[in-house]
Formats: structure tokens, C-alpha cells, sequence
């Protein structure tokens, strides 16, 4: 796993010249402004273009044109089971069986249909608890939920926040207060990742100890997906969902996905809100009351699939399913590695002793299993500036008030020598 890293051009081209992976940065639309190729960072906010995508909806356009409705029985990927397609591949990436994964809707919208299923808060038990400052979304489905069961979002949901001083949650904390909520507790809902320091929660860990109370227990992945080791099913988490906009290369506003226990999916009794898509294959079409749910994920499958942002999922689920993900999250800790080393080398060239005070302070966990490619740096006794440079010189981050920069080098199109071209830049600006 160790690395002799190089702040030198030459060790970063040495990098990419042994990187297995270096092939599919070809694969990918790489954005050039002003006649320049960018150095993209930001595969966390919205992942590339694989250059399948077009291919991929134009051969549904096409299949429209040519079929007309009948698209939907007829072609190379007709419409009617077109979802069914990703149940493997989602799996694999995921941690999962195939029937406890199915692919629909967006990623907000998902979560509230799943909390109908996972959030049943009685008179005794209601308390959710989250992490502080989650992902606005998450916060807004919360707090309705809690309003729509007639609760008080300020008596019921516990947020967990990092100790003073420090910008990570201690998962100590977690498990305290998990332990302390007891019988009042009904759900345990977390982000994978922390979207603002790239923290990954122990996901294992946390749902054993949501299960030890009686609560359910599930997790936003949508900086997750794509990026770090899942095993959703091993680990027995009930619920999750994320989105195929980031990790996942799949366009903006592209379609969700959500993992349900396979114990859940057996249980018909299991309130859910229904749809004809949801309803068992074999008598779907007798268009009869009563909705009788399939005994896989699929039975909180609303409506019929959006075949074309589908296919734009496809392009990249197909990439994922021939590189594998163990290959990805092997170069995945070597690549954001590399940019740990480089902003630790530029601090030392600067002489910022303490980056506490003043230089580049990395806020993201250094231990393998506590991030994933995002890499959070907070930029002491420097404002907005900094990174107003970073953008004018060709350099796609974000930027996160007050003062955090968050780049994510993305194992399939991202290279060492972008990290190496990111510092120089970053080092002028300072």
C-alpha cells in the first residue's frame, strides 16, 4: 500500500505510466474552457461524461422513432424491463443481492418514499438520530417526516455534531447516543460519507448498534456510491439510497437507486407507498385492485423506468462493471494519497509550521477506511481569493464557506499528474 511519493512531474508521470486504469481516462469527456484542459476535482459535485452516454440515448431515441410503443416489447433493450438490467451491476457496487437494489426516481425522493417504510415512529419510540449539518435534503425529509407524524422536529431529531475544535464526529458520540435514545429511538439515518469533510462512517458498526435498540437503520450514499467499499447486506443495514450524479458519471439530475434488505422485501405487510410498477409481474396487468408488492426492491418501483437518463446510466454502470470495484478503490488511495502528500509538501516549501494557523490544513480522516476520494482542505488565513485563482488558472474544486476547498481525484478519468498540475497551481496562489 505504501508509496514513495514525489512532489516532481516525473514521479507523477512514473504513477500513470504503472496505473492499470490510466486507459479510461479516455473514456471520458475531459471539459476544455478556453482552449485549455481543465484539471477536474470536482467528480464529488458531478462526474464526467463517459463518451458512450450519447451513443447509449440515441439508440433509445432511435428505438422511439422506430418502434413507437412497442418500444417497450421490441429493440435491443425494450423499455418494459429495462430497470431489471442494472439490478447485477448496482449490486456489486453496492454490497448487495440483486433483488435488494433497484434503480428509480432521484435521490431526495427516494429517501422520503423510504422513510414512509423505515420511519413508524409510535408514542414511545420516534427519536431519529442524524448527523449535524447532514446535506440540507436530508435535513428537509427529516424534519417533514417528523411534522407529517405529528412530532416536533426539535424534541425528536438528535444531530450529532463534532466535539469542539474538531471538524469530524467521533464515532464514540454515535454510539452514545444511540445507547442513550434506548426504546426511544426509531431511526438511525446518516450520510456514508460526510459530504463537507469526506469522513466515512462505520457504517457496520453503527447499524449494529441502531439494531441492539430496536431501531431501524439506514444511510444516504450519495457520496458513497461509487467511491467506497459497500456491503450493505452483510452488514444488515435495513435501507439506503443514492444518487448517480456524482461517483457514478451519470448526468445531471440522473436517476437514483435504493437498497432494501432482503428481510424487508419478503415482508408484504411492510407499509409502503404503491405504485403500478411495484405491483407482482404476473398479475400487473389485469389492472385489478389491490396492490400486491414483489418480494424484491422493486415493490417500491412507482412508476415505469425513465428510459432515457437510464441510459445514460447505463454507459457508466457498464464502465464500473469491467473495471470492478476493487480495482477503483485501489487506485482510488493511491491517487488522493498523492494529493495528501502534495499539500503537506507545499505547506513544508511555505514553511507553515502550523497549517492550523496559517497554510493548507487537511480535514479529511488520513486512515484508509475513514475516507474515500475526497480530500478537504481547509485554506488558513486565506479567503475566497485562493480559489477564485485556482478556478482562473483551470482548476475545477469547490468551495465551501468559509474557507474549505473540496477536491475529489476520481480513480476512472482523474491522473497523477493532475494532482502534480493542481499543486503547482495551488502553491502560486499561496
Amino acid at each position: 500500500m505504501t508509496r514513495k511519493y514525489h512532489n516532481t512531474i516525473a514521479c507523477a508521470q512514473e504513477m500513470d505510466s504503472i496505473d492499470p486504469l490510466a486507459k479510461w481516462r479516455s473514456e471520458f469527456h475531459i471539459p476544455v474552457i478556453e482552449g485549455k484542459e481543465v484539471k477536474y476535482f470536482t467528480g464529488n459535485s458531478l462526474g464526467l461524461q463517459p463518451k458512450k452516454t450519447k451513443e447509449y440515448i440515441g439508440e433509445e431515441l432511435d428505438e422511439w422513432a422506430n418502434w413507437g410503443v412497442e418500444g417497450h416489447f421490441k429493440g435491443k433493450h425494450p423499455w418494459m424491463h429495462y430497470h431489471e438490467m442494472f439490478a447485477e451491476p448496482i449490486s456489486k457496487i453496492v454490497g448487495a443481492k440483486p433483488k435488494e437494489v433497484v434503480v428509480m426516481n432521484n435521490l431526495t425522493v427516494n429517501l422520503n418514499l423510504l422513510m414512509v417504510s423505515f420511519y413508524r415512529p409510535t408514542k414511545e419510540r420516534f427519536k431519529i438520530i442524524c448527523e449535524a449539518k447532514a446535506f440540507p435534503s436530508d435535513q428537509y425529509a427529516l424534519e417533514m417526516q417528523v411534522k407529517c407524524a405529528g412530532f416536533n422536529p426539535e424534541d425528536t431529531i438528535v444531530e450529532i455534531a463534532p466535539r469542539e475544535g474538531e471538524y469530524t464526529i467521533n464515532h464514540d458520540d454515535i454510539y452514545s447516543a444511540i445507547e442513550q435514545a434506548g426504546d426511544s429511538l426509531a431511526l438511525v439515518m446518516f450520510g456514508g460519507v460526510n459530504y463537507f469533510t469526506g469522513q466515512v462512517f462505520d457504517m457496520e458498526t453503527i447499524t449494529r448498534s441502531g439494531h441492539k435498540v430496536g431501531a431501524n437503520v439506514g444511510f444516504d450514499l450519495a457520496h458513497a456510491a461509487g467511491n467506497i467499499k459497500l456491503d450493505l447486506n452483510q452488514w444488515n443495514v435495513d435501507f439506503a439510497c443514492w444518487c448517480s450524479y456524482k461517483y457514478m458519471n451519470s448526468g445531471p439530475g440522473g436517476v437514483s437507486g435504493i437498497y432494501v434488505n432482503e428481510r424487508h422485501c419478503n415482508n408484504v405487510e411492510l407499509p409502503r407507498f404503491a405504485g403500478w410498477w411495484g405491483h407482482e409481474k404476473e398479475s400487473r396487468f389485469l389492472m385489478e385492485k389491490g396492490f400486491k408488492p414483489m418480494k424484491s426492491a422493486e415493490s417500491w418501483q412507482m412508476s415505469n423506468a425513465p428510459v432515457l437518463t437510464m441510459a445514460a446510466h447505463k454507459a457508466s454502470v457498464d464502465i464500473f462493471d469491467e473495471v470492478g470495484m476493487q480495482a477503483l478503490l485501489e487506485k482510488q488511495k493511491h491517487l488522493s494519497g498523492y494529493l495528501e502528500f502534495v499539500v503537506e509538501d507545499i505547506n513544508s516549501q511555505k514553511g507553515f509550521t502550523n497549517p492550523k494557523v496559517r497554510g493548507l490544513e487537511n480535514i479529511t480522516p488520513r486512515a484508509w477506511n475513514e475516507r474515500g476520494c475526497q480530500v478537504s482542505i481547509v485554506a488558513n488565513g486565506y479567503g475566497r481569493p485562493i480559489f477564485d485563482h485556482l478556478m482562473k488558472e483551470g482548476v475545477i474544486a469547490d468551495w465551501r464557506e468559509p474557507n474549505v476547498i473540496r477536491l475529489a481525484p476520481v480513480p476512472l478519468y482523474n491522473s497523477f499528474e493532475d494532482v502534480y498540475h493542481f499543486g503547482n497551481i495551488l502553491s502560486a496562489a499561496l
